[in-house]
């Protein structure tokens, strides 16, 4: 049987990590099939069709499908889910969201947070806040996967594919619960989740004002803004900015820590990053032990030197 890919999207384009989860889904099974639920999203349909790994784009609109809501959503996977070997999405707050509820309603159990794809009963995924991995076989007749988007490569969007767009009748709307209002922060910064350098302040930065150095330093790497749990929890920022087992997971090529300690559930967000780099007056800090440098310097001194020498390299360049 085919696996059903749940697409996240905006109703004028896709979600970055759909990309991701598309890579996924593909190594599941090569007849894969994608959902799209929206309202007025014709052309996320049409970008959809246009990609080769990509065998049928399924399109159920309505206008309360405008706005996501589990809710609504659920009603109409499981109505088609019975076509489908596998209903698959990103480990994002989209598909936690969402994939609880569907395995719930097709009485099967999810498999959670995959990271590699053995074969299409048989996957790897993180316990114990990433320190250990499970191989994890499901004999359940339908699975419902999420994936971890930073585990797989984004697909190929050149296009040159030419999937059928088929039209799926919208299930009932409903009404126990409704969407009422998103509150977005908007940012010129690239997003946490994709960004190719994050730079994340801890309860060191002692303040949210002190942030305002690590907003420098991102200016002139072209970076995201992440922070440990202590940070948000101590209100220094808000917790769009999380990064860790209860926030995002981010495997950036360059990831700098100031301030962290480096706790187990923030380590596990950010562990897999390429390099990563360390800033920290305490020598004995965990996050010292997963750093590729460290710098053992109280950061109200080191991200003004950084910043300086930041400077130097642009006047250099220009």
């Amino acid at each position: 049987m085919s696996v059903l890919l749940i697409a996240e999207h905006n109703n004028k384009e896709l979600r970055p990590f759909t990309l991701n989860a598309i890579t996924a889904a593909s190594q599941i099974d090569v007849d894969l099939h994608v959902l799209l639920i929206g309202n007025n999203c014709e052309d996320v349909a049409k970008s959809l069709s246009e990609m080769k790994i990509i065998k049928k784009v399924l399109h159920a609109e309505a206008a309360y499908y405008e706005n996501y809501l589990a809710e609504n959503f659920a009603p109409v996977i499981v109505k088609i889910a019975e076509n489908y070997s596998h209903i698959v999405s990103s480990a994002n707050t989209f598909g936690k969201n969402l994939m609880p509820r569907i395995a719930a309603l097709l009485d099967t159990s999810q498999v959670s947070d995959i990271i590699k794809v053995i074969s299409s009963d048989t996957f790897l995924r993180p316990i114990y806040a990433g320190n250990a991995f499970a191989t994890v076989k499901s004999t359940d007749t339908k699975k419902c996967i999420t994936i971890r988007p930073t585990s797989f490569e984004p697909c190929e969007t050149s296009g040159g594919g030419s999937a059928p767009i088929e039209k799926v009748e919208a299930a009932e709307e409903f009404t126990s619960s409704k969407f009422i209002k998103r509150e977005e922060v908007k940012s010129d910064r690239p997003e946490l989740g994709t960004a190719r350098v994050v730079i994340s302040g801890g309860r060191g930065m002692q303040s949210g004002d002190n942030f305002k150095l690590i907003n420098a330093i991102a200016d002139k790497l072209n970076a995201a803004i992440g922070a440990s749990r202590a940070a948000v929890d101590a209100g220094y920022i808000s917790n769009e900015h999380q990064v860790g087992q209860t926030g995002k997971v981010v495997v950036p090529d360059l990831y700098i820590a100031v301030g962290i300690s480096g706790a187990i559930q923030h380590l596990a967000g950010m562990k897999e990053s390429k390099i990563i780099v360390a800033i920290n007056k305490d020598g004995e800090a965990p996050i010292f032990s997963v750093a590729d440098y460290g710098l053992e310097a109280d950061l109200f001194e080191a991200l003004p030197q950084f910043l300086e020498e930041l400077n130097k390299l642009n006047t250099i360049q220009k």
